[in-house]
């Protein structure tokens, strides 16, 4: 196969119109979705420190405009691939609260039947093809994942979430080459927290700027604002747009920030508070409820009343994972992978 030639490099995802108008039905998704991830993780960070909830814990505050924006950008069928901080995912695409609450509890009735706990949800009814724990992990399987879709013909994509740590895996290098090279419906998602765990960007590589490490690979590439909900669904449009033309795939880095700690064990004393703040001036859920009055698609009595939905089914969701059994031990040894031919060595 001939090497690549700047005369036949693709081109760069095309910016959309920043004046492009919303409806009022996606701004209430937007606020109502967004809300009921801050709500469920503010308690789950709560509970955790009750310790109802155990193990490692990565808590989604201040980064819900990454999945919101992503989600009403895609369409049933697209398959999410994400790391350990997976909670609000699933919550985006509809998973029940109840489920994710009780996976956190380790209940049999979590959504991975309390086998997986905080770091591996997974949800096939909704597309969420799971959290996964170790770092990079998910990057090829989300190529993989975006290989089936294009043999299968489905017209549909995988969109594969990462953190910015991530991209220092020969993994992540390996899946955009062989995405590229097959042109895979794929749109790889670097979630840029500023933080690898405890370790700034800075600290960790000369090129800061990480969407520029898909030109190695001539992929369309873009900085996103994500913070902005608005501009994080149209980038995803642009590159859903692309991938079901089969023009392969785009690497996005969503530019965002957590207001807690890496993990709920993470003491935070690599920032300054007056960082964090600076950054909770643009909260993301403040600004589409601001923007819900501004435009005049809802008032402050039809706001209150999403904000005690949102709650009811958080507090449900304590209720619901307070009363689930935990699974049986025998459960244990079922849904483990195993060969049935393969020779046993009994002695």
């Amino acid at each position: 196969m001939p090497a690549t030639t700047k005369a036949n490099k693709p081109e760069p995802a095309k910016k959309a119109d920043s004046k492009t108008e919303f409806s009022k039905e996606t701004y209430l998704f937007w606020y109502e979705s967004m809300l009921l991830m801050r709500k469920f993780e503010e308690k789950a960070g709560q509970l955790y420190g009750q310790q109802k909830i155990k193990g490692f814990c990565h808590l989604y505050i201040g980064q819900e405009a990454c999945a919101a924006g992503s989600v009403s950008a895609l369409k049933k069928g697209d398959k999410y691939i994400t790391a350990y901080r997976d909670h609000a995912h699933p919550l985006a695409l509809g998973t029940s609260p109840n489920a994710i609450m009780a996976e956190l509890y380790g209940k049999a009735t979590g959504v991975s039947k309390g086998k997986g706990g905080s770091m591996h949800m997974f949800d096939k009814e909704v597309g969420f093809v799971g959290g996964h724990g170790i770092v990079g992990g998910q990057v090829p399987l989300g190529a993989g994942l975006a290989f089936a879709e294009k043999y299968n013909k489905t017209g549909n994509l995988c969109i594969c979430y990462m953190g910015d740590g991530a991209v220092r895996q020969g993994a992540f290098h390996e899946a955009l080459n062989m995405a590229m090279l097959w042109k895979l419906p794929v749109i790889f998602v670097i979630e840029n927290n500023g933080y690898a765990m405890g370790t700034s960007v800075k600290r960790t590589s000369n090129v800061t700027d990480l969407y520029t490490l898909g030109e190695a690979f001539d992929m369309p590439s873009e900085p996103v604002d994500g913070m902005d909900v608005e501009e994080v669904h149209r980038a995803v449009a642009r590159a859903a747009e692309r991938a079901r033309a089969g023009e392969g795939p785009t690497l996005l880095e969503f530019r965002t920030y957590r207001y807690k700690g890496h993990s709920m064990s993470d003491p935070q004393k690599y920032r300054t508070k007056d960082e964090v703040e600076s950054y909770k001036q643009r909260d993301p859920v403040e600004v589409v409820k601001s923007a819900l009055l501004t435009k005049k698609f809802a008032t402050e009595q039809e706001i209150e009343a999403i904000d005690q939905k949102v709650m009811a089914k958080v507090e449900e969701s304590v209720k619901f994972a307070e009363e689930s059994p935990f699974p049986d031990p025998s459960e244990a040894f079922t849904e483990v992978y195993q060969e049935p031919d393969y020779p046993l060595i009994t002695d």
